[in-house]
């Protein structure tokens, strides 16, 4: 006799009929149907009238490709700094989304001068990019930094920081963060610093592993020939700034396109400069400086440049995270499917 005793039919209520059939506490379970209905009550739901849901045949993502342009939504954020007090809004940002891919958030946040959003720290992991204003500051774990338009700024995972603005007119940038992440891993943590800010001094920009700033960025994309060149953020080994989002940048020349491309990653553009359209799928998506658009996994993609003057883009994508579970897949040129190991 093994460890655990054996449970007969009769044990667990469950008997068969004269005609075969199987009769249970609630009643005889004679068609699908009644095996659906039965089990349902006891929350065992069978797998096969859903299979495709949970094994598609290629990446089935709920996002779907979208734009929001910056002259449409500033507005709305620059009103918020008047009717939305400082003392109501831990942070005061509209988000693009509210989730802006399956894995990916990004928000418009917004400081106007004098004010301070009060220091915090998180489990997710956040990169700033700046979009507008002077005078405005973030203060990561001690590090004090200054915030110019284009410049890429780090929040690691439970870091200290808030936000600060001197002088006059509004400070404006665009966050990126996994939060996605945490519908399927629950186990998100934010604590807020018993004072509104956290202590911090001044930091070199040019020397701190969490600054990027967008002159260097902008010269090493125009030291390389061709006419579109892309270029990722990465610490100073080389490795990817975070386990979870990998920021970049991308120059196209006028009246030139990228690579078609189709991957498992999900991304987020932002205008740096210029104009031009994405086609998406069977999408296509007209932008200028300042708009913001995500494109969701294994949807073909390709960047048009317009006819006047060059393009630059911020991006940022899930790929350290696809990668580390060994679900990153692209398509090449040829149409082939490659997975990498």
């Amino acid at each position: 006799m093994g460890p655990f005793p054996t449970m007969s039919a009769s044990t667990m209520n469950i008997g068969t009929t004269a005609n075969g059939s199987t009769k249970g506490s609630n009643g005889s379970v004679e068609t699908v149907r009644d095996v659906i209905c039965g089990a349902s009550k006891y929350n065992a739901i069978p797998l096969w009238p859903q299979m495709v849901k949970y094994n598609p045949p290629q990446p089935n993502p709920k996002c779907v490709p979208d734009i929001w342009r910056y002259d449409e939504v500033r507005p709305y954020l620059v009103r918020a700094g008047d009717l939305v007090k400082e003392k109501d809004a831990e942070r005061r940002v509209l988000m693009l989304g509210p989730y802006t891919t399956d894995t990916l958030y990004a928000g418009l946040q917004l400081v106007m001068p004098n004010e301070i959003a009060p220091a915090h720290r998180h489990t997710a992991f956040a990169v700033r990019f700046v979009i507008e204003g002077r005078g405005g500051f973030t203060a990561v774990h001690g590090q004090r930094i200054q915030m110019n338009a284009g410049d890429v700024i780090l929040t690691p995972t439970w870091n200290w920081h808030d936000h600060g603005k001197d002088g006059s007119g509004p400070m404006i940038w665009l966050d990126a963060l996994d939060l996605p992440l945490f519908q399927f891993f629950p186990v998100h943590f934010v604590e807020h610093f018993k004072e509104k800010r956290y202590p911090a001094v001044d930091a070199d920009t040019s020397q701190s592993p969490i600054v990027f700033p967008w002159a260097k960025m902008r010269r090493e994309l125009d030291n390389v020939n061709g006419d579109w060149v892309t270029r990722e953020y990465r610490k100073a080994d080389g490795s990817y700034v975070s386990k979870t989002i990998n920021p970049s940048a991308e120059r196209i020349a006028p009246q030139t396109f990228t690579a078609s491309r189709r991957e498992t990653t999900s991304c987020v553009y932002h205008v740096i400069a210029g104009a031009g359209e994405s086609k998406i799928g069977e999408r296509v998506l007209n932008w200028k400086k300042g708009d913001t658009f995500c494109i969701p996994s294994w949807y073909k993609y390709q960047h048009t440049a317009g006819h006047q003057e060059t393009v630059y883009l911020y991006r940022f994508d899930d790929k350290p995270m696809i990668e580390a579970l060994g679900f990153y897949v692209y398509e090449d040129s040829d149409g082939i499917i490659h997975r990498e190991a």
